[in-house]
């Protein structure tokens, strides 16, 4: 019989769909850790870690998840010492197995304390604490207080404030509570059960990160949860009105502009461009530039001044045209694990000095030099002359163009391939934001243990990933002025 865990336990109240796949497809493609994932899951480990510096004295109950019933016997041992405190308590009643990151004494009750990497309460957080709470009472221990322990978003790096806040959910947790035996009974029901089935409802509202996302909604590139800024919640009010395709969509809706030029490119299955294209793009400054920044963000901060998940880039590329119609490059990518926010401005500086118009694609990069002229106060000149130039082609191609393969998503990974079919990240190895972060991360906090050819392997990885990005917005611009010329 497949026992809850409070991460099962968590997905039952969410969708007993996600609850049954998550239990019983636990080799699926969707639930596979990728590098973004795995170093998510280092750094809460890391978290964690320095929580538990909060309660000196406190002893760890250090066995493998896979071995329940030793780590419930560990945890009696703990319970009997009198520690002031116990991490990763394990407590096994009813079919249900928890872990407690931080069980501290308080008299003869006791304080149980979830630690999250994150810096601000989450939807799935309360049941989390509820469920631990519920267990580990059935198990016979009186609780106290229960609560969250969070990164505190105020903490700069390397001690302005304190890096955890404690916040004290009781009365939330107690009234999750209520109900809590039924609930477990009827998971533990959904999984001796065969699969449940349930379709797209209210239960997938707010569940835009679930894992099994594509498997329930039903299929067709054009259904109407497509719709441009269509969210979960109006696309199931379409579809009980019967519309399911963007196709099926009524004159008189009240659409916006994007979602009105969709529609018409979808009915018509061809691109669409309005009028005024090419004026814009005729508007920007020569030399051309096109610049792209990749990012590192940690739970804890490693630089000073940074908060914690603060974006950092250690990143770029860029290209400007020359007169002859080729491209000058030139890219950066930080050494090592210290600050490189003064020799990545510099370099960036350098090489912004005679551009025109400086390309990007998303807000992304003026976030970024805003952070670096923070950062950087005796070189915020020159950074606002490069901020200035800067010319977003989102909210271009948004206002101008659609392309029905677009899917209501203007992001450059449903875009450029639209628009540019011939270019393509299928090369490369690096082919996301989130797992360039990830590598990034792994390069220069842990690139000195690494085997040199490893090093440098990842690090022409990387490279080339980021230079594709402005080697993309190249083609893409070079097919606007095709699309504008025609218009």
């Amino acid at each position: 019989m497949a026992r809850l865990s409070k991460t099962r336990f968590v997905h039952g109240t969410q969708c007993p769909n996600l609850l049954w796949w998550t239990t019983h497809e636990e080799d699926a493609p969707e639930l596979q850790t990728g590098p973004a994932l795995r170093d998510r899951f280092r750094q809460g480990s890391q978290v964690g870690a320095l929580a538990r510096e909060a309660f000196p004295g406190g002893v760890l109950v250090d066995v493998p998840p896979c071995q329940q019933e030793r780590a419930v016997a560990e945890t009696r041992d703990a319970l009997a010492s009198d520690a002031p405190a116990i991490f990763e308590a394990a407590f096994l009643q009813d079919d249900v197995f928890v872990t407690v990151d931080v069980l501290e004494r308080d008299g003869d009750r006791f304080n149980l304390i979830e630690v999250k990497s994150a810096t601000s309460r989450e939807p799935e957080h309360l049941p989390d604490a509820a469920i631990q709470t519920h267990v580990v009472e059935r198990s016979g221990l009186k609780v106290g207080r229960t609560e969250l322990m969070l990164l505190n978003k105020d903490y700069r790096r390397p001690d302005r404030d304190p890096l955890f806040e404690r916040h004290d959910v009781t009365a939330e947790t107690r009234g999750l509570m209520k109900g809590i035996e039924g609930e477990i009974e009827w998971q533990l029901g959904i999984l001796e059960r065969p699969f449940p089935g349930l379709p797209v409802g209210v239960q997938c509202i707010g569940m835009t990160d679930c894992p099994f996302h594509e498997r329930c909604w039903p299929p067709g590139p054009h259904h109407i949860r497509t719709l441009y800024r269509t969210g979960t919640a109006k696309a199931l009010s379409y579809m009980h009105q019967g519309i399911h395709s963007v196709t099926d969509l009524p004159e008189g809706l009240g659409l916006t502009p994007v979602a009105r030029r969709q529609r018409r490119a979808v009915q018509r299955d061809d691109v669409i461009v309005e009028p005024g294209l090419w004026t814009v793009l005729d508007a920007l400054a020569e030399p051309l530039a096109y610049l792209d920044f990749e990012t590192v963000a940690r739970a804890v901060p490693v630089w000073p001044g940074v908060a914690p998940w603060e974006a950092i880039p250690v990143q770029f590329s860029y290209r400007q045209e020359r007169v002859d119609g080729g491209h000058d490059h030139v890219e950066w990518l930080a050494e090592g694990a210290g600050d490189p926010r003064k020799g990545l401005a510099l370099a960036l500086i350098d090489a912004c000095a005679d551009a025109g118009s400086i390309l990007v694609y998303s807000s992304y990069e003026n976030t970024q030099v805003k952070t670096l002229e923070n950062a950087l106060p005796h070189l915020r000149g020159p950074l606002e002359r490069i901020r200035i130039k800067l010319f977003d082609l989102l909210p271009l191609v948004r206002s101008h163009v659609y392309h029905p393969d677009f899917r209501g998503s203007f992001s450059v990974k449903r875009v450029l391939p639209a628009l540019v079919p011939e270019m393509s990240y299928a090369d490369l190895k690096v082919r996301d934001g989130e797992v360039a972060s990830a590598e990034l991360a792994r390069l220069l906090f842990e690139g000195d243990d690494m085997p040199e050819d490893e090093r440098a392997a990842l690090r022409r990885e990387l490279l080339a990933y980021c230079g594709r990005d402005t080697w993309a917005m190249v083609a893409l611009v070079g097919r606007l002025w095709e699309l504008g010329l025609d218009s």
